[in-house]
């Protein structure tokens, strides 16, 4: 059995994480960006009145879309990227009180990620 370089395995660790901290189907996440609360929540990038999540949201459904055989480095990157805001916000543990409304939640999804599913 041939060897796998680093890069090879490296893409497969982020694939699994990946897949785990995205748990909104492409189409929800979709109709999620489409959203007031999606658009609103965030920080501005750059001059552009688009969030970063939302953003990276869009990036995030492309990716989804894609073959895995036609990722490039730059998804794999932003995948790793993903993982690591899914994983840091999710250790915030949230408000107290209404999750369900709360700007916590919707930044997570606009990342992909769904803390009340």
């Amino acid at each position: 059995m041939p060897v796998k370089r680093k890069r090879e395995l490296d893409h497969e660790q982020v694939w699994k994480d990946f897949r785990d901290a995205v748990n909104m189907a492409p189409a929800t996440l979709e109709k999620w960006l489409q959203t007031k609360e999606s658009r609103d929540n965030g920080w501005p990038e750059g001059d552009s009145r688009e969030t970063i999540g939302h953003h990276s949201g869009r990036r995030i459904v492309e990716i989804r879309q894609k073959k895995r055989a036609d990722l490039t480095n730059n998804d794999y990157e932003h995948m790793r990227k993903v993982v690591g805001y899914v994983h840091r916000h999710l250790a915030q543990g949230g408000p107290e009180g209404d999750k369900k409304h709360s700007a916590w939640r919707y930044s997570l999804m606009n990342w992909g990620h769904d803390p009340l599913k």
